[in-house]
């Protein structure tokens, strides 16, 4: 019965986070609950705090009614993303809107000198934006190979991490109640509920910065395999690659088109002076010719990897999150040819193939979304009840 009735609950509060003001009728037609059930929910999520009355209004045949809404100004949702080398924090509403958001240098890859500094500027944030707000909990999202049940990132490479407790680390730091998930997957939370609504059928998310990584979902279901295991394509071979990799071997696709790969090719190009990829990108999106041409040579590899993707799993859309693919002109595009010229199944990459719905504020909105993403599956779960 308790599930019945979180599910219920949860049915109802995504309604209104995609309807926006609406009419408890209206609730009931869109997700088949009966009047009363729904007038019961209701009445639970606003005394949570998570739904609130606005002023009544005039119906279609002149019936009043009062709509509900998501109250944005109770709450706030914290996020975490950790990089290779920097820290992005944020603080969102309960319709993922980035109330603010701080990108930093990390202290260095000691993992509980990274949870102390995201405790730190959490409460920076916090301080300066949002005083009067009540936290609802901190999600939190990394590359490599993460175990979201228990919160554990099991293997990052890049970081050196094995088997570090990131969510215990970070309770223990913040008192908060702390979601961790990878980032891909994150991110497919992040579009699912706030983005692409064609990615509720079926979705495929490519990141590619100096972690490669995805994640599929279909249905109501992120697919994770056993142990978070799924989406590891760090090491796909590709074509008319020798990029030595960490794995000892030559070509994987994340040794190919990492940042650190990229600003190494633009160092050796005398595009810029020192390895900064910060500094490629710039460079490109000013114009300078050499600078774009190495980055459409890597949106060239980076689409052979989305055409083997699309193959394999045959989602309704997949989404690259790319700097490049936001920042430079040309790279979507090479990436759409290269899928619609090696793909079997896709039959229109300018469709299936996308950008990321939260330009500039992907990561901060990626790791809020694994918070709300639990909000959103059971309003009614404790702790976060407690919150209110």
């Amino acid at each position: 019965m308790t599930g019945r009735r979180s599910a219920s609950a949860s049915a109802v509060l995504r309604v209104v986070l995609d309807e926006g003001a609406i009419a408890r009728s209206t609730i009931a037609r869109r997700t088949g609950l009966s009047a009363a059930a729904v007038t019961g929910h209701v009445a639970e999520l606003m005394r949570r705090g998570f739904l609130i009355e606005l002023p009544e209004v005039a119906g279609a045949v002149g019936r009043p009614y009062v709509p509900l809404d998501l109250d944005t100004e109770r709450f706030v949702v914290c996020g975490a993303h950790v990089a290779v080398d920097h820290l992005t924090v944020g603080l969102l509403d309960l319709r993922g809107k980035v109330l603010a958001q701080l990108e930093t240098p990390h202290h260095g890859a000691e993992p509980a000198v990274q949870a102390a500094q995201i405790a730190e500027l959490l409460d920076d944030l916090l301080v300066g934006h949002a005083p009067e707000r009540t936290p609802l909990g901190l999600g939190v999202a990394t590359g490599g190979w993460v175990d979201e049940a228990s919160g554990t990132v099991v293997e990052h490479g890049l970081l050196g991490w094995r088997g570090v407790p990131l969510r215990e680390l970070l309770t223990e730091v913040t008192g908060l109640d702390v979601r961790v998930d990878g980032h891909s997957r994150a991110l497919i939370h992040a579009e699912r509920l706030l983005g692409q609504p064609r990615s509720r059928s079926s979705v495929v998310q490519l990141f590619t910065g100096n972690v490669v990584d995805a994640a599929f979902a279909t249905g109501d279901t992120v697919h994770h395999g056993p142990r978070s295991a799924a989406g590891a394509v760090a090491h796909l071979r590709v074509d008319d690659s020798e990029e030595p990799c960490r794995c000892g071997r030559s070509g994987c696709l994340e040794a190919t088109v990492s940042e650190r790969t990229i600003a190494r090719k633009a160092v050796d190009a005398q595009i810029i002076e020192e390895p900064d990829f910060a500094d490629v990108l710039r460079s490109a999106a000013s114009g300078n010719e050499s600078a774009i041409a190495l980055f459409r040579e890597r949106a060239r590899i980076i689409g052979q990897a989305a055409a083997l993707l699309f193959d394999v799993l045959n989602p309704e859309i997949l989404i690259v999150l790319d700097q490049s693919v936001r920042d430079v002109e040309g790279c979507l595009s090479t990436i759409r040819d290269e899928v619609a010229q090696r793909s079997w199944i896709c039959q229109d990459a300018e469709k299936n193939v996308v950008a990321s719905s939260f330009p500039g504020t992907e990561l901060a909105t990626a790791s809020g979304a694994v918070m709300l993403n639990a909000l959103y599956e059971d309003p009614l779960f404790t702790n976060l009840a407690n919150a209110s």
